[in-house]
């Protein structure tokens, strides 16, 4: 009979297509996952990988016997958090995913009350880009994620726990910068600086502005900070979400913030988790602290 741990070597080797990196994550020798991996196999009466001296590669009979693994495990996984959800309320290890327009803004503000209520968690930070965060929630890696809506969470449930608008962000020197406030027309003849596709803050700002085309617009800034710097030397301007202003804008004299005179919210924070994972009652507690303690930090306009 097939066992869990050779369920659990045969995706560790999936997932990294190397049996010595496999072994390692596994903590145990490469010749023992070798070993319960051959045995696998001939039970299964077929190949999983087939590999050599430099590469592992996944069988098509093995894809999917892997696809199948996943959901054991994941099953599995589950089926232990359930019994831990009868211990103290967030007394069990979670691992969280954020993408990094949330993650630098909102985990400074929450985290210390979160250790002082709950002494016992241990939580595990994983800060990714929205679609690698919710591949990884999909496939049971992750507990829950915190991301920004819209997006597209299908099939995974999502609890809203935040809402906050855009503010343009200038150099003094930019013609617009003593606006009290600035709409999509204005921002139609601004140059703006976005980050680059894959993050969904640029998707959110453009969707905010309404703006019809972004073919003069750069995509080339891989975070907030290095866009607020390209600001600040006066190469373009941007849009930043309300809860990072304090790090990034309210200290710098070399910035401007214009509020983003578009209906809103411009965009929402949720935790979004799996339809059947057993603690959503830890889920609830943490959005409940979160709300909380970015209601006593974030002052957003009237």
């Amino acid at each position: 009979m097939i066992s869990l741990k050779q369920i659990h070597y045969a995706l560790a080797v999936e997932r990294t297509l190397h049996f010595k990196k496999a072994a390692e994550t596994c903590n145990i020798s490469q010749s023992a996952l070798s070993t319960a991996l051959s045995e696998m196999e001939k039970q299964l009466g077929f190949q999983i990988f087939e590999r050599d001296n430099r590469k592992v590669l996944v069988t098509p009979l093995g894809q999917q016997v892997l696809e199948k693994a996943r959901a054991i495990e994941l099953q599995m996984d589950d089926l232990q958090k359930l019994a831990e959800a009868h211990q103290s309320p967030l007394s069990t290890p979670m691992t969280v995913g954020v993408i990094p327009t949330i993650g630098p803004y909102l985990l400074p503000r929450v985290l210390p009350e979160l250790q002082t209520q709950y002494p016992q968690l241990t939580l595990d930070i994983v800060e990714d880009q929205s679609a690698v965060l919710v591949d990884q929630l999909r496939r049971g890696a992750l507990d829950a994620a915190i991301l920004a809506l819209p997006y597209d969470c299908n099939g995974l449930l999502t609890f809203p726990f935040w809402e906050e608008n855009f503010y343009w962000i200038s150099n003094p020197q930019d013609a617009m910068s003593d606006y009290e406030t600035i709409n999509s027309d204005d921002l139609a003849q601004a140059k703006l600086i976005l980050l680059k596709e894959g993050h969904c803050l640029s998707d959110h700002a453009i969707a905010a502005c309404q703006l019809q085309t972004v073919s003069s617009h750069a995509f080339s800034a891989t975070s907030l900070p290095t866009l607020i710097q390209l600001v600040a030397a006066n190469l373009g301007s941007t849009l930043v979400p309300e809860m990072a202003l304090e790090q990034l804008v309210n200290h710098n004299t070399e910035l401007r913030k214009v509020p983003l005179n578009e209906p809103g919210p411009h965009r929402s924070i949720a935790f979004v988790v799996r339809p059947n994972y057993p603690l959503l009652n830890n889920v609830q507690l943490l959005m409940n602290l979160f709300k909380t303690e970015l209601k006593n930090s974030v002052s957003l306009p009237e």
